[in-house]
């Protein structure tokens, strides 16, 4: 059995990319928050910021509207919810040990999507918007899971029809649900299915930025352990690993991060799958650094995605069509590569 540090060489070179792609997070988020439909000059823009840390007068109404208000935590969200989405695809990748595996795939986000469809259209008290969604993000999992199994083993083309047909199963449930539902609930079932950042105020951002955050913080301590299920579950056993706990503990983590996701913000796909393969080829398969790559690759994809869906026209284009335009063809073509890996 090779051993990790001949697997994953060069880890100090790979930390100071960590380190550039942070910045380039900071500078992405610092750029996109003085673009916008309105025009608001950079020097407005971050007056207005300045002001409110403290430092000048009171700014401008329509400025820190439109600035502080609307395009800073919108910014923040997307950044957030795509490091989430990211992380997720990587450790469904890293589990199943399966290169084209991640949460929308598996049928996890539309399952998070009917669970939240249903807390807004029955108005449901005993769960929040997120439990919901969690709970049938979790059941749609487990489905998924249970159908592609075969013995002790989950090969690649199970995995795919059965998140198809798990995929295809709740799309119904809500397709179902836009039909029974009144006008009022149904624009506002349909607006939120669409997936994206519009509206996106201070509260979002508080209500789930410490989950998102904590979860991910986690997932990327939990690397090694990835590594450990990279080489094999038999090996990993010999050296101490609890499999199992393991296995369910960062299935769990990642579908609650899709699940609050899908919840907040509707339905975003691809980013799951086309960002853990972007960390993949720049920073190699070490978990400990793919999931933070992952994170931050994932937020500045969004991020960008986010300002070209509010900004190419007047009217705002849901994000999903930004994403898959990108993460359609690039499944065809990691198929097209890798078909005898893949369908052999």
């Amino acid at each position: 059995m090779p051993r990790l540090s001949v697997l994953f060489p060069e880890r100090r070179k790979k930390r100071l990319i960590l380190i550039a792609l942070l910045i380039l997070l900071i500078v992405t988020m610092m750029v996109t928050i003085t673009i916008g439909v309105y025009p608001i000059s950079v020097q407005d823009v971050y007056l207005t910021i300045f002001r409110h840390l403290g430092f000048g007068s009171i700014p401008e109404l329509t400025y820190d509207i439109i600035v502080w208000e609307i395009r800073i935590p919108r910014v923040i969200l997307a950044a957030l919810v795509g490091g989430a989405l990211a992380i997720s695809g990587a450790v469904f990748q890293g589990v199943f040990r399966n290169p084209l595996v991640e949460p929308y795939i598996m049928g996890v986000s539309s399952g998070a999507a009917v669970g939240a469809g249903i807390a807004i259209m029955f108005g449901l008290m005993i769960f929040s918007l997120q439990g919901s969604a969690f709970l049938f993000g979790v059941l749609a999992a487990c489905i998924t899971y249970m159908v592609a199994s075969n013995k002790r083993e989950t090969p690649l083309v199970n995995i795919i029809l059965a998140g198809i047909a798990v995929t295809a199963l709740f799309d119904a449930v809500l397709a179902i649900l836009k039909t029974i539902a009144p006008y009022g609930k149904l624009q506002d079932l349909i607006f939120w299915l669409m997936g994206g950042f519009g509206g996106t105020k201070w509260d979002d951002v508080s209500a789930i930025g410490i989950q998102l955050l904590v979860g991910m913080i986690i997932t990327c301590f939990l690397g090694w352990q990835l590594n450990l299920l990279a080489i094999g579950e038999e090996d990993a056993r010999s050296l101490g690993l609890q499999v199992g706990r393991i296995k369910t503990l960062l299935l769990g983590i990642a579908v609650f991060l899709t699940s609050i996701s899908v919840s907040t913000v509707g339905i975003i796909a691809w980013v799951g799958l086309i960002m853990p393969h972007v960390s993949r080829m720049l920073l190699g398969p070490d978990h400990r650094i793919l999931l933070p790559a992952s994170v931050l690759i994932g937020a500045i994809f969004l991020v960008l995605c986010d300002t070209i869906a509010r900004t190419l026209i007047s009217a705002e284009i849901p994000i999903s069509i930004i994403t898959s335009v990108i993460g359609g063809p690039y499944l065809l073509y990691l198929i097209r590569r890798n078909r005898s890996l893949y369908f052999r």
